[in-house]
């Protein structure tokens, strides 16, 4: 039973967490200059991991008459009825209130924030019903890590912040694009709206150019915090993975837009790394 409950909660699949890991550890180093806080890094990291993990299960949850449906999604624990929905809510509002205790340890401004983000965490699976664009509400819901790493490290969130903010936000519009691509036929089949059904035949220059604004967005917080070669080293690294993202997406294979949306896990790694070099 252990076993279906680590599976609902994508432990098994932790390039996930990471994709959403590096945005709070991106803020986490701009805000202190390269000396994050060790609570703080410590309560951000392990409150990202947590809140994924309830974000997969309350997803599971609101997809359980779909995911039946869909090749890639009908062996999830739900779907397959190894967890009941009333088990996966009690899971999740377990999940929820673990990442609480944790935030609790820092100060008032992010725990106010808190709120929004368990409120955006929460309500994004359900949009796929309403608009074309949860992709982009995912990078909203989940980059509010951003912000909220200011806060944490600066009891402010200073404009350096909204602008990655942004960037993460779109980042994330990208990837989950070509993961939408994966299930494309089936999402139409069922009626569930992506941005992969939404950009149509334009999905890949569409992505390519906001592959160039994110760069540029990352670019400008460089410029804003004063940051110097290694940094800009890691951006270039960042262009050659979109690059590359771009070739696996041309034929729009399945097979190779999910490689597409796994290599953003270096696009995360390699953005930290510069970062990481040029503050030490």
């Amino acid at each position: 039973m252990l076993e279906h409950y680590w599976r609902l909660a994508r432990f098994d699949k932790p390039i996930g967490t990471l994709i959403l890991l590096y945005p709070a550890l991106w803020a986490l180093w701009i805000a202190s200059d390269g000396k994050p806080d060790l609570l703080v890094l410590t309560v951000i990291s392990l409150g990202v991991i947590v809140m994924r993990a309830a974000g997969c299960v309350i997803n599971d949850y609101a997809d359980r008459d779909f995911d039946p449906h869909v090749e890639r999604t009908k062996l999830r624990p739900i779907a397959a009825g190894k967890i009941s929905p009333k088990a996966a809510l009690i899971f999740f509002t377990a999940l929820c209130l673990l990442a609480f205790g944790l935030v609790l340890l820092l100060n008032q401004f992010t725990i106010l924030l808190s709120f929004i983000g368990a409120f955006l965490a929460a309500s994004y699976p359900f949009m796929k019903r309403y608009t074309h664009l949860p992709q982009a509400y995912l990078g909203i819901a989940f980059g509010w890590a951003v912000p909220m790493s200011f806060a944490a490290q600066l009891n402010e969130i200073p404009n350096v912040a909204w602008v990655l903010y942004l960037a993460v936000i779109l980042w994330a519009l990208v990837y989950d694009t070509m993961y939408a691509m994966v299930d494309k036929d089936d999402d139409l089949k069922i009626g569930v709206k992506s941005t992969a059904i939404l950009f149509g035949k334009y999905d890949r220059q569409i992505m390519g150019a906001l592959q160039v604004i994110i760069l540029l967005l990352l670019f400008a917080v460089g410029q804003m915090k004063g940051l110097g070669n290694f940094y800009y080293l890691g951006l270039i690294a960042a262009a050659g993975f979109s690059i590359y993202q771009q070739k696996l997406i041309f034929h729009r294979e399945k097979s190779a837009c999910f490689s597409a949306f796994l290599n953003n896990n270096w696009f995360g790694l390699v953005v930290f790394v510069g970062l990481f070099l040029d503050y030490l």
